[in-house]
């Protein structure tokens, strides 16, 4: 696989998805999303997702330069209609208006619906933390093709429906939680195809309702596991909440659309510490309780403890400096993209 540098990779994905039709904003946001997805381990939201958000702009299921619309508020919510836009770009401001109004009101939150997928989760609450302020965001596929069997079911019937939570701190990794409600994000399958590996057990069943660890069974009509284990019902029943809260609450509805036309409803709530207590007391005390969870000894085995956020961040800081592994076959699409739209010889891709 190619070792590409973070910068060389953004610089990529902005060319080739300015090409197919995003402004110097929308592609921006973009390609820094899925790098820093990269950057963080998650791979599955990084850059083997661009030539699949390029597919969609063909498709017309993304539209470029899409509307940004307000069609409900009050001082504390807001309900946004995104019109088919990019999900990076359409959350990203959903979010900065909801930290404005938590500035003002203490505590708000948004509903988004008709975007396109928005990419690693984290990103939004971490938005609202480096304002001191806590941030939460769920996101579900809407009415889109399904990933994850309910408990006790083999049929796929919900989304991996994520969740994300950060929190201002002291720290100089930030504290943040960002998890699929399934066993695995179902990126993490693709990128498994894309590598010729196989996978864990407990990650998907087959067509049958077996265990298997071939990651290729996943599109045979198998489904991902929902998060658990023995214990599946629990994120069985996260998934559903957050089902609940973004494509309900959204309108988006439940089931799957015929049309197949990826549709992330977030919903995302923001709230301002200083209105709780001392944001400098809060933000020392959040740093004070990752090092007692730290400063636990050690289980048989381990590394050693990590709070929430931080092996992302020590991730990055190794990935920034020795670059990033793209697998052979995204690389491909690159550079086949790449002359397409004649563009190969700028970017180094000929």
């Amino acid at each position: 696989m190619p070792i590409v540098k973070a910068d060389r990779l953004t610089r990529i994905g902005i060319a080739l998805l300015r090409a197919a039709g995003a402004s110097d904003e929308e592609a921006s946001a973009v390609a820094t999303g899925c790098v820093d997805a990269n950057l963080a381990g998650h791979d599955s939201h990084g850059v083997i997702a661009i030539p699949t958000y390029i597919d969609r702009i063909k498709a017309g299921h993304i539209v470029p330069g899409a509307r940004w619309e307000v069609v409900q508020e009050s001082p504390t919510t807001t309900v946004i209609d995104g019109h088919w836009g990019f999900g990076f770009h359409v959350n990203a401001k959903a979010m900065a208006l909801t930290i404005e109004k938590a500035k003002a009101a203490n505590v708000a939150a948004c509903t988004v619906f008709r975007q396109s997928h928005v990419g690693r989760l984290a990103a939004y609450p971490l938005m609202a933390a480096r304002e001191g302020m806590i941030g939460l965001a769920t996101a579900d596929s809407g009415r889109s093709p399904k990933h994850v069997a309910p408990f006790g079911g083999r049929e796929a019937r919900l989304g991996t429906n994520p969740i994300a939570i950060a929190v201002p701190s002291d720290l100089e990794a930030p504290f943040y939680l960002d998890m699929a409600t399934s066993a695995v994000a179902a990126g993490k399958i693709q990128l498994a195809v894309a590598r010729g590996e196989s996978i864990p057990e407990g990650w998907i069943i087959d067509a049958e309702g077996r265990a298997t660890t071939d990651p290729r069974d996943y599109r045979k009509g198998g489904a991902l596991l929902p998060l658990g284990g023995s214990e599946g019902y629990k994120g069985s029943g996260l998934a559903a909440m957050v089902e609940i809260l973004c494509g309900l609450l959204t309108g988006l509805g439940f089931g799957v659309e015929p049309t197949g036309r990826h549709n992330d409803g977030c919903f995302m709530a923001v709230f301002n510490v200083a209105a709780f207590r001392p944001l400098a007391d809060f933000k020392r005390e959040v740093k004070d309780f990752a090092r007692y969870l730290k400063s636990t000894p050690m289980s048989e085995g381990s590394r050693g403890v990590f709070y929430p956020g931080e092996p992302e961040y020590l991730r990055e800081q190794q990935r920034r400096r020795d670059g990033l592994k793209i697998e052979d076959a995204t690389w491909e699409k690159f550079r086949m993209l790449a002359a397409e739209y004649e563009l190969a010889a700028e970017l180094g891709l000929a």
